[in-house]
């Protein structure tokens, strides 16, 4: 009986330790959160709002980002995704979308000068951040807003897009996607070597998300600047999905001096969570053939809510960690990022990073794991924020 209530005692005095350690922990973590500045890499609210001018400067019911939100979790540089669907690949008008978004963006910060504006460069950011606003990058997610006129690049560049993800879900002008199986260029195509060229000359980062492994290294052979993922993981952790960057391609991402920055949706973080989608949307899929309903039809959508409520796809906190050590393990610190893809993956994120609010949460986890804030500081922000700046340095625009 003795020998029993000694063991409890030590249990209870190393789960009490323990207790009181995470607690420190969370607290600098939430102190941490303010002191740095987090920058996420993709963040698709002009997607998430379709277009149209809504108030996000308050608390916003659904989707992942508004500015209370944001202010709690500490984010203050969030890369706005100027998202144009492959679709207008076919239909024409990938130009006007982007500028229609570019346009919701500018109003977003316009509306609310007291608490957004639109940030050009680094520069911009720290000054914005001192002021205690967030900062508003943007980023284009689809080169075919650039449609067959190199000198678009310079039009979205005056209108403050500081990289371009060169393609997305289908082949496209400039390159082949990861998510087609047509290969159509076999990398990149003429044109879109001329347009990586151009982008170097200008100053927009080019962002090698979505593109296949034969994209990236022809770009890591032609660029002399560094180049991003702004929104990718690590396919280590999902063997054979090409949309997740390869170790080799990580490897050269290094020796090009890039960063990638880490998706939360829960499909790139772990097998079994890209499992349970894809069983999941075959279900959907076959509901919907069965009753020959359009993806927005709200009989189909119940469905789906239905379906992966009953079998949850979510990954956890601690798995976005796991990225990131494994970037740190083949690339060093110097090489790895946030890149969420808030409002762009649905209700897919993790459990302990489920909107804006949570980064302190991802912090907290990096502490516990036993990062310095030196190296969280890096994670944060400094590390692509040394990316934006050797892209504007080497920059030459007549």
């Amino acid at each position: 009986m003795r020998k029993l209530f000694l063991l409890v005692t030590i249990f209870l005095s190393v789960f009490l330790s323990s207790c009181d350690n995470d607690a420190a922990l969370m607290e600098l973590a939430n102190e941490l959160s303010k002191k740095f500045i987090i920058t996420d890499g993709h963040i698709d609210l002009p997607y998430r709002l379709d277009g149209r001018y809504q108030d996000i400067s308050g608390l916003f019911e659904g989707g992942d980002f508004d500015y209370l939100r944001a202010k709690k979790g500490g984010l203050d540089v969030p890369f706005l995704a100027i998202y144009v669907s492959a679709s207008y690949q076919e239909t024409g008008g990938a130009k006007e979308r982007a500028d229609s978004l570019i346009d919701l963006v500018n109003e977003i910060a316009n509306r609310d000068p007291d608490k957004f504006e639109i940030a050009n460069n680094v520069e911009d950011a720290e000054r914005i951040f001192s002021q205690g606003k967030i900062a508003l990058p943007m980023g284009i997610e689809n080169g075919a807003a650039i449609e067959k006129d190199l000198s678009n690049l310079k039009h979205f560049y005056d209108r403050g897009i500081r990289y371009i993800t060169l393609t997305h879900s289908k082949d496209n002008l400039i390159c082949d996607s990861s998510y087609d199986t047509t290969r159509t260029w076999g990398g990149l195509s003429s044109f879109g070597k001329k347009v990586v060229g151009e982008m170097n000359r200008l100053g927009i980062m080019v962002d090698i998300s979505h593109v296949t492994d034969e994209v990236i290294n022809q770009i890591f052979d032609m660029t002399n600047v560094p180049v991003i993922a702004s929104h990718s993981s690590c396919r280590k952790f999902t063997p054979g999905w090409e949309r997740n960057m390869g170790d080799k391609e990580i490897i050269r991402l290094k020796e090009n001096g890039g960063v990638i920055q880490i998706n939360f949706g829960s499909a790139f973080l772990t097998q079994e969570s890209q499992d349970k989608r894809n069983e999941n949307n075959k279900k959907v899929e076959a509901y919907k053939n069965q009753y020959n309903l359009n993806d927005e039809d709200e009989k189909l959508l119940a469905f789906r809510e239905k379906i992966f409520k009953r079998n949850p796809i979510y990954a956890d906190v601690k798995d976005v960690v796991k990225h990131i050590d494994h970037v740190v393990d083949i690339a060093g610190i110097d090489h790895v990022g946030l890149g969420s893809d808030y409002d762009g993956v649905g209700d897919s994120l993790p459990y302990g990073l489920k909107d804006v609010s949570f980064y302190p949460n991802l912090i907290f986890h990096l502490l516990k794991s036993g990062y310095s804030e030196e190296q969280i500081e890096k994670i944060c922000y400094k590390n692509i924020w040394r990316v934006w700046k050797a892209v504007e340095n080497t920059a030459v625009r007549s």
